[in-house]
């Protein structure tokens, strides 16, 4: 029976993976920084995150830890080293000195990407310190055996304190909020639950090396956030598009194009990936079976 860590596993993407990775035979063990988890305490802590690894002695771990808040890592450089580096070094390390027989899973982003899409995985731009940490955490992680997944994801979350970019429209759309969509910001993103199938289908095979994995097809976040609510015949009026120079609300720079060519993976793994059109009638359908 493997052996698997998953690491960050109470947050947006882990609440799925878990349960998902539990109807298989794996022996699962999780970490969080704070949450209900087997072990709680910050990744950036060598001493215990070598403590941890020695104990449980892993075949498999996944990592999703990372801060994501573009400002905050913009603000807090340190901070954004230490979730989104240091704890990719500290269990590269463990796995480097300890000699274990373990590979590693490590969810990078696509905020790696900026200039015209689609990316494949050597056309890298870096514009902000989020970009910049999660990008040295690849290089980190790069060292051991180990897959990169870079990735973006939307779909229903499964935790209250985390929302997805589709249960923000949602809410918004439901409650009759206005909200502003960009219109020139690009992406190329995958469900929640198409990516931890994903992700199961990497633990069987563990390919080595860095790989896109989003959908084909992709569009503007203002064509994706009316799409979906379109899709759900849910209003679109309190929906307004501006372009990222008119989003006071962003403190921080954003890459305007973040498509990923997906075909390495596709081609490593043997699958074809769906286009974003057809992702998104997939999520509506989450949501009314939800409702």
């Amino acid at each position: 029976m493997k052996k698997i860590l998953i690491t960050g596993a109470t947050g947006l993407l882990g609440s799925s993976l878990v349960p998902h990775l539990k109807k298989y035979d794996y022996k699962i063990t999780t970490h969080s920084l704070s949450k209900q988890a087997d072990f709680m305490f910050d990744l950036s802590d060598k001493s215990k995150t070598f403590e941890m690894l020695n104990k449980n002695q892993p075949n498999i771990i996944i990592n999703l830890v990372s801060q994501t808040s573009v400002e905050l890592c913009e603000e807090q450089v340190h901070l954004a080293y230490l979730s989104n580096t240091r704890s990719v070094e500290n269990i590269t390390d463990w796995i480097g000195s300890s000699g274990a027989n373990c590979h590693l899973i490590h969810i990078s982003t696509d905020h790696v990407y900026d200039g015209l899409g689609e990316h494949k995985e050597d056309d890298i731009t870096i514009t902000n310190n989020y970009a910049f940490s999660k990008y040295a955490g690849e290089l980190a992680a790069a060292r051991v055996s180990s897959t990169i997944l870079r990735t973006n994801f939307v779909g229903r979350s499964q935790v209250s304190h985390r929302e997805s970019l589709t249960d923000w429209v949602y809410k918004a759309t439901t409650s009759g909020h206005f909200v502003k969509v960009l219109s020139d910001v690009f992406f190329s993103p995958l469900s929640i639950t198409l990516l931890v199938n994903m992700i199961e289908l990497v633990l069987q095979k563990k390919p080595i090396g860095i790989y896109n994995l989003g959908s084909h097809n992709g569009m503007s976040k203002a064509d994706f956030d009316f799409a979906f609510a379109e899709s759900l015949n849910l209003p679109t009026n309190t929906m307004t598009r501006i372009e990222t120079n008119q989003a006071k609300f962003l403190k921080a720079y954003r890459p305007k194009d973040m498509r990923m060519d997906s075909s390495k993976f596709e081609n490593e793994m043997n699958i074809k990936l769906p286009s974003l059109k057809d992702l998104i009638e997939q999520i509506a359908q989450e949501y009314n079976e939800a409702s």
